[in-house]
């Protein structure tokens, strides 16, 4: 039970680490402004970011329960993961933890959606806001790359959680993203001291996740590929 509650609320971190992290923080809350100025009352820019957020969790959740889904169905796979996931999972969590440190860094393909196609969701009100959050979630940069993959999928898949763990994850997602819409309901000069905040709680977080992640890779190592413990 208490390894459940371990991945719950990893899975519910993960994803608000995800959201504040400086690449998808940035188009949060230059996606959630621009949508809304098009939006004259507070309720409506408050609605906008509650349908943004929506719109990344549901795109989390698909992605990563269709790839756990067919991970499980394969049964190569599948005997591969039954067998060795405590193995592979130390060291997934120590190269994590290594990245979110800063100890090492990679490249990823930048995506970026079309200016012509972003600016006409932003003028389509709550609905373009729900199909914008989830195209900016397929924007994986290298940490939310890094913690979506290398983080959420190998706890879902060892919790066998198509739903649970992806929904915790996307739900932590949209946590900050429904804290800027507030702010920005309330005023838009409230927005530079709340992204300064949030960027220096995701510095810590960041590093603190990361010493976390390889001290329970560590354990994970020692115990499952060297049994010393």
């Amino acid at each position: 039970m208490s390894e459940l509650w371990i991945a719950i609320s990893s899975s519910l971190w993960l994803g608000i680490l995800t959201s504040i992290s400086p690449c998808p923080l940035a188009s949060n809350i230059a996606a959630i402004s621009l949508i809304s100025y098009q939006i004259a009352n507070r309720l409506g820019a408050l609605s906008a970011g509650i349908f943004y957020g929506l719109g990344r969790s549901l795109v989390y959740i698909l992605l990563s329960g269709f790839i756990i889904k067919l991970s499980l169905n394969i049964s190569i796979v599948s005997e591969f993961l039954q067998r060795y996931i405590n193995q592979a999972l130390g060291i997934i969590l120590i190269l994590v933890g290594m990245f979110l440190l800063n100890l090492f860094n990679f490249n990823l393909p930048s995506f970026k959606p079309p200016e012509r196609l972003s600016k006409k969701l932003t003028e389509s009100g709550i609905l373009g806001a729900f199909l914008l959050g989830g195209l900016f979630a397929l924007a994986f940069c290298p940490v939310s790359a890094a913690l979506f993959f290398g983080g959420l999928l190998p706890i879902s898949i060892k919790q066998q959680s198509v739903l649970t763990m992806p929904l915790l994850y996307g739900l932590g997602s949209a946590l900050p993203v429904l804290a800027f819409s507030g702010v920005i309901s309330m005023s838009s000069q409230l927005v530079s001291k709340f992204y300064q905040n949030l960027s220096r709680i995701e510095f810590y977080a960041k590093r603190i996740t990361g010493g976390i992640f390889i001290l329970v890779g560590i354990y994970y190592v020692l115990a499952y590929i060297f049994k010393i413990l």
